[in-house]
C-alpha cells in the first residue's frame, strides 16, 4: 500500500516521490528516480535515515525502548521461550509447533559436527591469537568444505547452509576458545541442548566429566537470544551487502563476523567491563561520573546509551537479572564489579545529565559481567556475540536472497576530490 506522493523541489524541477507505510515504525520515501529526475543523490553518512531494505525479521522502536522480533516482544522470547524456537521464528517468521520444534532441532543437532580436516585450520594460528580473527579464517574456510551448499539460487542449498552455520557455529567457537588456552578440543553431544552443548564444548575436558548447571546454561540461552538479531546493524547490513553480490553464505558470514570485531559494535561489552574495572569501587564512581560529564576528558561511559534506544534497552532488563542469577548461583555475593555496575546504574536513572542525554545502561553494561562469572574471558565476548548473531544474519541474508526486487549494493558518494587534470611527466613535477 502506497501513502501516496511527496513533491521535491530542486532548481526549479520538481521531483514526484513514492512514500511507503510498514506495518509500524516511520513512514518511507521512495528516492529510486531522484537520480533521473534531478541529477541528485542524497547525502546520509551512516545511512541513519535510510531504509536500505524491506524486512519483516525484527522491528526496533528506539524511543519507546521496544524490540520485537516477527511482532514478539524479547521480554516474552527470553522469558519464556529457548534459543532454537527464537531461531525457528527469525528464519520462518512464526514460532514453532512442537512437531516443528523437534525437527529443527534434529536437523540442527546433526550438522553441530565440523569437517575433521578442519582443525588442522586452527594449528596453523598462533596460540596468542585473537578468537575474532580465528574465527574470521575458519568461517570463510567452511565454504572449501561444504561446496554441496554454495549454489545461493537452489532453496535446498540455501536451507543446508543456514543450518550448518547455525548448528557449527558454536563448535568453531567453543575450537577457538579451546585452541587459544591449550586444551584439547571437545566434541558436541547431541543429547545436550543448544546452550548447555556449547558450555560442555568450551569448559569441558577429557579427564573429567562436566556437569551442566541448569541455571548457566539458562543464562547462556537467554544471551543468545538477546543477541540473535537487530534489525540493520553493521555487520548485519555488511552480510546483506556481501550478500547481494552472490557471495556465497559462508563468505557472506565470515564478512559479518569482520565486521561485528570492531569495538564500536560487538566489542562494547569488553569495553564495559574494561571500564567497570578501571574505575575499580565504588568510591571512586564521582570521580569517573566527573569525567565522563567533562567534554574535555576522553574518558567515556561504557555500557550507557545506544545509537538506535533512546530509552531503557529492553535487552538490559533481563541480562540484569539474569547477571544477579548467575552470580547468585556461583556464590559471588560481593562482586565489586557489579556494585560497581549497580550504583552507575542507579546514577544513570536519576542523575539530570545521564536523563537529558537519554544514557540509559544497555545489554552490554551487564552481559560483561554475566560471561566473565560464567568464565570466559574477555577475548571471547565478541565470539559469543558472533555465535547468537549468525542466525540473524543468516535469517537476513535468506529473506535478502528471495527479495524478487533486490539488487546488488551499491551506495553512491559526494566527490570532494580534484577536478580533472592533465598527466604530467615526472621532470616537469613540482614537489607539494
Amino acid at each position: 500500500m502506497d501513502l501516496g506522493t511527496t513533491v521535491l523541489e530542486m532548481g526549479g524541477r520538481q521531483c514526484i516521490l513514492d512514500v511507503h507505510p510498514g506495518t509500524m515504525g516511520p513512514h518511507v520515501i521512495d528516492i529510486g528516480k531522484l537520480f533521473d529526475q534531478t541529477g541528485a543523490f542524497t547525502y546520509d553518512p551512516g545511512f541513519t535515515s535510510t531504509a536500505s531494505c524491506k524486512s519483516a525479521i525484527t522491528f526496533i522502536d528506539g524511543d519507546a525502548g521496544i524490540l520485537l522480533h516477527c511482532g514478539y516482544p524479547i521480554e516474552q522470547l527470553a522469558e519464556h521461550g529457548d534459543f532454537l524456537e527464537v531461531c525457528y521464528l527469525l528464519l520462518y517468521g512464526e514460532l514453532p509447533a512442537r512437531a516443528q520444534r523437534d525437527n529443527f532441532e534434529y536437523r540442527l543437532t546433526h550438522h553441530t559436527m565440523v569437517h575433521e580436516q578442519m582443525s588442522r585450520f586452527f594449528t596453523g594460528f598462533r596460540r596468542d591469537a585473537h578468537p575474532m580473527a580465528v574465527m574470521c579464517g575458519v568461517v570463510g574456510a567452511l565454504s572449501a568444505f561444504y561446496h554441496d551448499s554454495t549454489d545461493i539460487s537452489d532453496p535446498y542449498q540455501r536451507m543446508v547452509a543456514s543450518m550448518r552455520l547455525i548448528a557449527k557455529m558454536p563448535t568453531i567457537a567453543a575450537m577457538a576458545y579451546k585452541y587459544h588456552i591449550g586444551q584439547p578440543f571437545i566434541y558436541p553431544k547431541n543429547e545436550l541442548n543448544f546452550a548447555a552443548n556449547f558450555l560442555h564444548m568450551c569448559f569441558a575436558v577429557p579427564c573429567e566429566e562436566y556437569k551442566i548447571n541448569p541455571v548457566l546454561a539458562r543464562a547462556m540461552e537467554r544471551i543468545f537470544i538477546l543477541h540473535a538479531d537487530h534489525e540493520q546493524n553493521a555487520s548485519t547490513s555488511t552480510v546483506r551487502l556481501a550478500g547481494s553480490s552472490g557471495a556465497n553464505p559462508f563468505a557472506c558470514i565470515a564478512a559479518g563476523i569482520a565486521c561485528l570485531w570492531g569495538p564500536a559494535h560487538g566489542g562494547a561489552n569488553e569495553a564495559a567491563l574494561n571500564m567497570l574495572g578501571e574505575i575499580g569501587h565504588v568510591d571512586n564512581i564521582p570521580e569517573f561520573i566527573a569525567r565522563a560529564k567533562d567534554k574535555n576528558d576522553p574518558f567515556r561511559l561504557m555500557g550507557f546509551g545506544h545509537r538506535v534506544y533512546k530509552n531503557y534497552d529492553p535487552r538490559a532488563k533481563i541480562m540484569q537479572k539474569t547477571a544477579h542469577e548467575v552470580l547468585g548461583e556461583l556464590g559471588i555475593k560481593d562482586d565489586p564489579l557489579l556494585d560497581i555496575a549497580m550504583e552507575l546504574e542507579k546514577i544513570a536513572l536519576t542523575d539530570s545529565y545521564f536523563i537529558e542525554k537519554k544514557l540509559y545502561p544497555n545489554v552490554d553494561f551487564y552481559s560483561g559481567i554475566t560471561l566473565k562469572a560464567l568464565g570466559f574471558p574477555t577475548t571471547m565476548f565478541t565470539v559469543l556475540f558472533a555465535v547468537a548473531r549468525t542466525v540473524g544474519w543468516i535469517a537476513q541474508w535468506k529473506e535478502m536472497i528471495e527479495d524478487p526486487h533486490q539488487k546488488i549494493g551499491r551506495p553512491r558518494q559526494l566527490y570532494t576530490g580534484a577536478r580533472r587534470r592533465e598527466y604530467v611527466a615526472m621532470p616537469d613535477r613540482v614537489a607539494t
